[in-house]
């Protein structure tokens, strides 16, 4: 074997190594980018799953609320009707507008306050019927409104004015109450100083008591 033989066969032991060499890096590349990729693969799983726990978690919420907000709903409209409402403001002397607003309560919580009830400012079944409304009642009106027989007594008594005192002054209002049956009905102070709806309230309660024997000159 010549010299030249001998740098030939080096040469290809050589180039043989690096190949196997390059082989080699190129092997180690391919399952270091493979382990790359699978991790990738198992990080959006990872995310995917979060977002779906936070997006059933959300919708679990939306669901607690909305039955919050359905039973709240439905207690709301278990509650006296708008008519009774404004049977109620009436009788109370202010706007019958059926939305309980500032002046309502105000003035439900005097009456409450005057009348024994419990004092929250609520239109409940309580300060309905001692107002003598029916919760219930979807034709619910003020006494004025409602019953023929006080409009006629009224029309005899005071010609309808609620400031009306006889001359001998013993009888008072809308009415002519007697102070002591005012006040047996409920009533407070001097009856032709309250108001017409007040009047008219407590006219219809005796009424319903005592039938038309109050008023026997009207009935």
């Amino acid at each position: 074997m010549t010299a030249s033989d001998d740098v030939s066969a080096t040469d290809a032991a050589a180039r043989q190594a690096d190949d196997a060499a390059r082989t080699l890096a190129f092997r180690r590349s391919l399952r270091a980018s493979r382990g790359r990729r699978a991790a990738a693969v198992l990080q959006r799983r990872r995310v995917l799953r979060s977002r779906g726990s936070v997006l059933a978690a959300t919708f679990g919420l939306l669901f607690v609320s909305g039955g919050a907000i359905a039973a709240q709903s439905g207690s709301q409209r278990s509650g006296p009707s708008s008519d009774a409402i404004k049977a109620a403001q009436s009788a109370l002397g202010v706007a019958a507008d059926g939305v309980v607003g500032p002046r309502t309560r105000a003035a439900t919580k005097r009456f409450q306050r005057e009348n024994g009830l419990s004092v929250d400012g609520v239109i409940g079944p309580q300060t309905l019927g001692a107002l003598g409304i029916k919760s219930g009642t979807t034709t619910a009106r003020s006494a004025k409104e409602n019953d023929p027989v006080l409009e006629r007594i009224a029309a005899c008594e005071s010609s309808g004015d609620p400031t009306a005192v006889s001359p001998d002054g013993r009888y008072h209002g809308k009415y002519q109450f007697s102070l002591a049956t005012w006040r047996e009905m409920g009533g407070k102070g001097n009856p032709a100083r309250a108001s017409e709806a007040e009047q008219d309230r407590l006219a219809a309660k005796l009424l319903d008591r005592r039938g038309t024997a109050p008023w026997p000159n009207c009935a």
